[in-house]
């Protein structure tokens, strides 16, 4: 596709910003077509709706013509391959998406992009953990870019209450690569009259950062980088001192994950359910010293016991939604005085997650008698709740006080049922194997969710853990390994995690392990995991 430009002694420079919807891309598309007018320059917009992996997008594209006074060129509507001279992303994985397209080229293409991500929709309905790793996006923009700027300009903009488009605005300014004067890009923001002086903040911040900036910025090195370093990300733990002791005497290499999961749950619960989950814990954790195989084994049953008992109910719910810590985010992200935020939760509990809360001797006959009645789902309450008024907040306020009752209620006295029979399944397959018994702990992996995604993600971990648990006591009358039961486990465990299409394969895969095992074939029952 070539470009009709009777202008020997101009050329036309192109711009491409993908954005998301809610990023302000047209206005940022608007600021430039705006600063380039002003600055007499002849230019053209336009927007090319569509759909990204996580929501409806815009692709805004600019193209402005470098000769003042000339006639007016013909310009494209559409961005054109490896012909692209500025691609501004206020959100990284659409400069992804740009080189998968093929629009960045290192020959000639100057990237301005925010290093904060949306996850896409594979990344979120994913059972396990899906998220693409975020060196992988800075490598490929690193080396498809002539010129790199990236900084989270979202994280800017919130520390400074300005908008990340205004930022981005600042660092194109600043990045020099439109001849437009940066007193044009002032006069854009201004002469749309909108939050002007916030966006002017903005748009400072992004001038001085991309002015600064080297030949090649990345991610490591440019300034508000995020790191990439999980650990160097953790804030300290809060503990209660009382438990300092019992957590000071676990072995270095679960004390960390200990810690962390105390402070949870005496957040969940208190101070006397994180001494209990310390008491569940002890049996399983061996020194330093021991095989690396039964070091896994007590972290992993540290780490999911942790997560298990602090699962999410209608009360956790209610205590998250009104913490002062909750709406002083909102505050921070809607730059608004407090009488104009409205908040509106919208709740859809189902009759397990209602009378989950209740005292378990009150409505454990109700709750029998509904699973036979509804056993593919139970019916749901629908509501919309302004947390944001007096009596909205009120009435989820007086659920999340239903806390101190959490011990005897119905969903109490069932988590921990189940809790206790996975103990003792990793209790028994350790005494076998402790890489068995690290395999069944990391099984609890599977149990997440809520409503009806919870009961199948239950009724799939104690399969697994029944059928693991079955495949080693026949493997041990016939072998002096599990080495079946171990590779039967990882392998069910990942093929949960895949998603639904692994889940079908779980009846079928235990099946025919479990016959080959009773047949006394045991190499082929390997074979077959």
């Amino acid at each position: 596709m070539g470009r009709l430009t009777p202008m020997a002694s101009g050329s036309i420079l192109s711009l491409l910003i993908p954005a998301v919807g809610g990023q302000g891309g047209g206005v940022l598309s608007e600021w430039i077509v705006d600063a380039a007018l002003i600055d007499g320059l002849s230019v053209h917009g336009t927007s090319i709706p569509g759909v990204a992996q996580r929501t409806g997008s815009t692709t805004y594209y600019v193209e402005l013509f470098t000769e003042r006074g000339g006639d007016e060129p013909a310009f494209s509507l559409y961005p054109v391959p490896g012909a692209l001279d500025v691609l501004v992303a206020p959100e990284f994985l659409e400069v992804g998406r740009m080189i998968e397209l093929g629009f960045v080229s290192p020959g000639r293409t100057t990237v301005i992009a925010s290093t904060h991500r949306l996850l896409s929709i594979h990344e979120k309905i994913a059972t396990g953990r899906a998220i693409y790793p975020q060196e992988g996006l800075q490598r490929a923009a690193e080396a498809a870019a002539q010129r790199l700027i990236a900084f989270d300009a979202l994280a800017l903009a919130r520390a400074h209450g300005t908008e990340p488009n205004a930022v981005l605005l600042g660092a194109l300014a600043g990045a020099a690569v439109l001849p437009v004067s940066v007193d044009a890009f002032r006069k854009a923001i201004e002469a749309k009259g909108v939050a002007v002086k916030a966006n002017l903040v903005g748009f400072e911040l992004g001038l001085g950062l991309a002015t600064a900036s080297t030949t090649r910025d990345t991610m490591a090195g440019g300034p508000g980088a995020p790191s990439l370093d999980p650990a160097a990300a953790t804030a300290p733990v809060a503990v209660p001192r009382e438990l300092d002791d019992a957590i000071s005497a676990m072995p270095p290499s679960v004390r960390a994950i200990v810690a962390h999961g105390v402070a949870r749950l005496v957040d969940y619960q208190d101070v006397a359910y994180a001494r209990r989950y310390l008491e569940l814990v002890r049996p399983f954790v061996a020194d330093d010293a021991a095989s690396p195989a039964r070091v896994e084994l007590g972290r992993n049953v540290a780490r999911y016991l942790a997560l298990w008992m602090t699962y999410e109910d209608a009360v956790r719910v209610a205590d998250l939604k009104t913490r002062a810590s909750r709406f002083a985010r909102i505050r921070a992200s809607a730059p608004a005085k407090n009488a104009e935020i409205v908040v509106t939760d919208f709740l859809k509990p189902d009759l397990d997650e209602i009378w989950g809360v209740l005292p378990d001797r009150l409505v454990r006959p109700l709750a029998r008698w509904a699973e036979r009645r509804w056993p593919h789902g139970r019916p749901t309450l629908g509501q919309h709740v302004r947390t944001t008024t007096v009596s909205g907040f009120l009435r989820v306020w007086l659920l999340a006080r239903l806390k101190r009752w959490r011990p005897i209620s119905y969903r109490a006295r069932e988590e921990h049922t189940r809790i206790a029979r996975w103990l003792d399944a990793v209790r028994v397959c350790a005494a076998r194997d402790a890489a068995l018994g690290a395999e069944v702990a990391r099984a609890a992996q599977l149990v997440k969710g809520y409503g009806d995604v919870r009961r199948r993600m239950l009724a799939l971990h104690e399969a697994i853990v029944a059928g693991v648990l079955r495949a080693a006591e026949l493997e041990s009358r016939r072998s002096a390994t599990v080495a079946v039961s171990t590779a039967l486990a990882a392998r069910l465990r990942a093929l949960v995690l895949a998603g639904p299409d692994g889940e079908a394969k779980v009846p079928a895969m235990v099946s025919a392990a479990l016959a080959r095992l009773e047949a006394g074939d045991v190499a082929g029952a390997l074979t077959s995991v």
